[in-house]
C-alpha cells in the first residue's frame, strides 16, 4: 500500500500454510472485506488443495462459483485461476493455461536453441556451397590447362 499512495489492493491470493489458514480464512478475510474493500480474494494451499474465491458484492464477500475445471473466474485479471499439479495456475477465458515465469523462461530458451540451431545448420550449409564452388572453380581451371595443353584456348570465342 505505500508504494500504491495508500490505496489498497484489487485482488489478493493467500497461500495458506498450516499456522495462518484459520486467520487467513477468518481474520483477514473480513479486513479484506470491511477494511481494505478489496473486490476479489482467493486462496490456496498448496498442502491440502484447497481453493476458494471470493469477490466483493454489495460490501460483502461472495464466493466465486467453480466452473465445470474447477477453475474460478477473476474479473480483476480477466483470468481464471484454478489448481493443476498441486499448483495454482492462470487460465485464459478460452481456457489456455498460462506459463509460470519459469516456464516462459525454458520456452525462451529452447527457442533461442532452437534459433542457435537454425543459424549453426545455415551456417554448415553456406560453408558446403563453398566448398562446393571451390571444388568446382578448380575442376574448371583443371580442364582449361588441359586444353590449353593441347593447344585450345578456352578464353577464345566461339
Amino acid at each position: 500500500m505505500w508504494g500504491e499512495d495508500g490505496r489498497y489492493p484489487d485482488l489478493i491470493i493467500e497461500l495458506l500454510s498450516e499456522p495462518t489458514a484459520r486467520v487467513d480464512r477468518t481474520v483477514k478475510k473480513t479486513l479484506y472485506q470491511d477494511r481494505f474493500r478489496t473486490p476479489e480474494y482467493f486462496w490456496f494451499s498448496p498442502v491440502t488443495l484447497e481453493f476458494e474465491g471470493f469477490q466483493l458484492i454489495n460490501r460483502e464477500y461472495r464466493a466465486v462459483e467453480p466452473n465445470e475445471h474447477g477453475w474460478r473466474w477473476s474479473h480483476v485479471l480477466g483470468l481464471f485461476l484454478g489448481v493443476e499439479d498441486q499448483t495454482l495456475r492462470f487460465y485464459t477465458a478460452e481456457g489456455e493455461r498460462l506459463p509460470t515465469p519459469e516456464e516462459a523462461a525454458e520456452r525462451a530458451r529452447q527457442e533461442q536453441a532452437m534459433t542457435q540451431q537454425q543459424l549453426e545448420q545455415a551456417r554448415q550449409e553456406t560453408d558446403q556451397a563453398r566448398q562446393e564452388t571451390d571444388q568446382e572453380r578448380q575442376r574448371a581451371q583443371r580442364l582449361a590447362e588441359r586444353l590449353r595443353a593441347l593447344g585450345i584456348d578456352p578464353d577464345a570465342e566461339g
